[in-house]
């Protein structure tokens, strides 16, 4: 069961403001890694991640061939590092695209002022440290 609530919405949903953007990797169907610093990571609801995709490049083009994703958090202060693994879904216009632009921090919004990002919903199967230890599992 995944259960992102308390400490963990916490920190993850003011991790811009903590200066900790989350890490997103995504893979092509070739399986090409890629990396992208996601400023507007969220807990979306108790068992999902969104973010504001503002950039749409090949972190987006990755999702659409290969929805499998990994979100780091890293805390360097706290030291405190988990990894999301999940599946990303992409919604381009409705209703959650529009909840997710809301609830996207402002810094983000501003370096998209006409509003042409797309939203990204990651549902989280699983959730682990750096370590390796699994903290919870669907």
């Amino acid at each position: 069961m995944i259960d992102m609530n308390g400490e963990m919405k916490e920190l993850v949903d003011r991790s811009h403001a903590d200066g900790w953007s989350c890490t997103v990797g995504t893979s092509d169907k070739d399986g090409q890694p890629q990396l992208s610093l996601k400023g507007s990571v969220m807990v979306f609801d108790s068992e999902t991640l969104a973010y504001w995709e503002r950039a749409k490049r090949s972190a987006l083009e990755n999702v659409a061939e290969n929805p499998k994703v990994v979100v780091l958090y890293n805390n360097m202060d706290d030291k405190v590092r988990w990894r999301f693994y999940g599946t990303a879904e992409v919604h381009e216009s409705g209703a959650i695209r529009d909840e997710v632009m809301a609830r996207t921090v402002q810094a983000e919004l501003d370096r998209d002022p006409d509003r042409l990002g797309v939203a990204v919903l990651v549902k989280v199967n699983k959730i682990a440290e750096l370590s390796g230890t699994v903290l919870q599992e669907r």
